[in-house]
């Protein structure tokens, strides 16, 4: 993550994070309108469809007998800029570019191309906006693999699609809560394929990433846990030599460029080693792990609700929450918006630790 840099000023106002929208059939324009409703957005605007997002106010509602005191105002903007000057618990919606017009019509709660579509082209507005240094961050609400590929798009995910708009610079997939990160080998490939992607270079690579990231957060020199993949880290080659050839030579090279890298650790305990909680100080900072589940089972343990999902190595700042579009609360204005939230916060404090 290589956030731009920009002139600073003690009179301009901050600048303002943005959100894209997500898959319009899922609760991702719920959960935004939910949370700034609650005032949890503060210098925030979504990059989406202003009919949607005045939808997903609607179906948030909660103003009458019991509710919430007041509903939510959805204000179109032309410009990021205007979003200072916006009262708060106000939700400014930049119109995206190419939606397609019927997109109100794309049934909630179902997989559907325009939602794919619109998902899409969200993101890659948003991203632009990140990237060229008038948005501070970029958080990306739910979208849908299947909608993404029905709309045609080649990239079966955000961290993919975002590393091909930021020009096909390495990046890592990093999920994390106030106890645990872990970094990613590979992602989204199936299992198999996963385990072909554990090579030398890609260990390296990873181990890189996390530590050049995490001291652009302010840690100084962080302390990077290595998962092995095989069982007990392959016990010395009885289990599988992964951890011989290729990732313990992996961790000696990255030491040798001064990272505190230490591994491979057997990946049934690492995780445990790494968490901080009160009465346990973490021993790793940021934990690499081979591949999707093997890393981010045990932050979704944790809680799902606490979980942001942050991609490193892109030139601006990406967070989004630790679920999915949920289907089956789309329409129904009860979606948990705290992933959404705890997203935009981490965006926040990214954002202040790298200027």
């Amino acid at each position: 993550m290589n956030p731009p840099s920009r002139a600073s000023s003690a009179t301009s106002p901050p600048l303002p994070v943005a959100l894209s929208m997500g898959d319009a059939c899922g609760i991702g324009p719920e959960i935004i309108a939910q949370a700034c409703r609650a005032g949890a957005l503060p210098g925030a605007f979504v990059v989406g469809d202003v009919a949607v997002m005045r939808r997903a106010a609607r179906l948030t509602d909660r103003s009458g007998p019991g509710g919430c005191a007041h509903a939510l105002p959805v204000i179109q903007i032309d410009s990021p800029a205007e979003v200072a000057a916006l009262p708060p618990r106000t939700l400014p919606v930049l119109q995206a570019d190419g939606l397609p017009p019927d997109l109100l019509e794309a049934p909630l709660g179902q997989v559907d191309r325009r939602a794919g579509l619109a998902a899409a082209a969200c993101i890659r507005q948003a991203a632009a906006l990140a990237r060229r240094g008038v948005a501070a961050a970029l958080v990306t609400a739910p979208i849908h693999k299947e909608a993404l590929a029905a709309a045609g798009e080649p990239y079966p995910g955000h961290t993919e699609l975002l590393q091909a708009l930021a020009g096909g610079a390495p990046v890592r997939m990093m999920l994390a809560n106030d106890e645990l990160k872990t970094v990613l080998v590979t992602i989204h490939v199936a299992l198999r394929r996963a385990i072909e992607g554990v090579t030398f270079d890609n260990v390296l690579a990873t181990i890189r990433i996390a530590h050049h990231s995490a001291r652009q957060w302010g840690v100084e020199r962080p302390r990077i846990g290595v998962a092995g993949l095989n069982p007990h880290a392959g016990e010395g080659g009885l289990f599988g030599d992964e951890e011989l050839r290729i990732i313990g030579p992996a961790v000696a090279a990255a030491q040798a460029e001064g990272i505190d890298a230490r591994g491979p650790f057997a990946p049934d305990t690492i995780f445990m080693r790494a968490r901080h909680a009160a009465d346990h100080p973490g021993e790793f900072d940021i934990v690499v792990a081979m591949y999707h589940d093997q890393g981010l089972i045990p932050v979704k343990y944790l809680g799902v609700e606490r979980g942001v999902n942050v991609t490193l190595g892109l030139p601006f700042i990406r967070t989004s929450p630790d679920h999915g579009t949920a289907f089956d609360l789309a329409g129904t204005g009860r979606a948990d918006p705290a992933s959404l939230i705890a997203a935009f916060e981490m965006a926040h404090r990214l954002a202040a630790g790298a200027r």
